[in-house]
């Protein structure tokens, strides 16, 4: 599994690289003033809010490697509609599509007002695997094959791990982050998925 290096801007100026590898995203943290032009939050319309005016290679990171992980997420949960035996799988599975489908499009505008490349919609090829908790193409075509109360426990299962692996990916946002709004958005993700582990794990033993 790929490591996570990500760079963390301090007030002395000091860096810590820690960017994820074969990320592709450029070195360094990028301020609304800086020369680069990275970032801008200056060209934001009026009483707009801004996305921050400092973010770090971590923040560029954070938001891309999000973006095609609750992609996935939603992926999986859209199955339940047509295939869940279990009503409360069936709206489980509406909640987390309707939490994860506007944090993308919020990740997607950071990354646009930053001038850095969105995922594409159907980035999930080869290096995105590797994140924690995402799953391969063949778990997801198992999930679509299934059907009743088997695609329920495989569901559960299967978003357990996807959920611990976006955590992981938050903590480090937080931990390594300088843009304030991702970092708060690290924050939430964390919370709410833990939360709903909780109840995926009950649910699961009830099964």
């Amino acid at each position: 599994m790929s490591r996570y290096l990500l760079r963390r801007a301090v007030p002395a100026g000091v860096a810590v690289v820690f960017l994820f590898a074969g990320s592709g995203c450029g070195g360094g943290d990028h301020s609304s003033t800086g020369s680069s032009g990275h970032g801008s939050a200056a060209s934001a319309p009026a009483g707009s809010p801004a996305p921050g005016a400092q973010f770090g290679d971590a923040d560029v990171a954070f938001a891309q490697h999000m973006i095609v992980h609750h992609r996935q997420a939603v992926e999986m949960a859209s199955l339940a509609g047509t295939r869940a035996a279990n009503a409360e799988v069936e709206r489980l599975a509406a909640k987390i599509k309707s939490a994860q489908d506007p944090e993308v499009t919020t990740m997607a505008g950071w990354l646009g007002a930053w001038g850095e490349p969105v995922p594409a919609p159907d980035a999930h090829g080869a290096g995105h695997e590797s994140m924690p908790g995402m799953m391969s193409q063949d778990d997801i075509t198992k999930l679509a094959a299934a059907s009743g109360p088997a695609f329920d426990k495989q569901f559960l299962t299967m978003m357990i791990a996807h959920h611990e692996g976006a955590i992981t990916m938050a903590d480090e946002e937080s931990g390594a982050g300088v843009n304030l709004d991702a970092k708060a958005l690290a924050a939430k993700i964390a919370a709410d998925q833990q939360a709903e582990i909780g109840l995926m794990e009950d649910l699961l033993g009830r099964l």
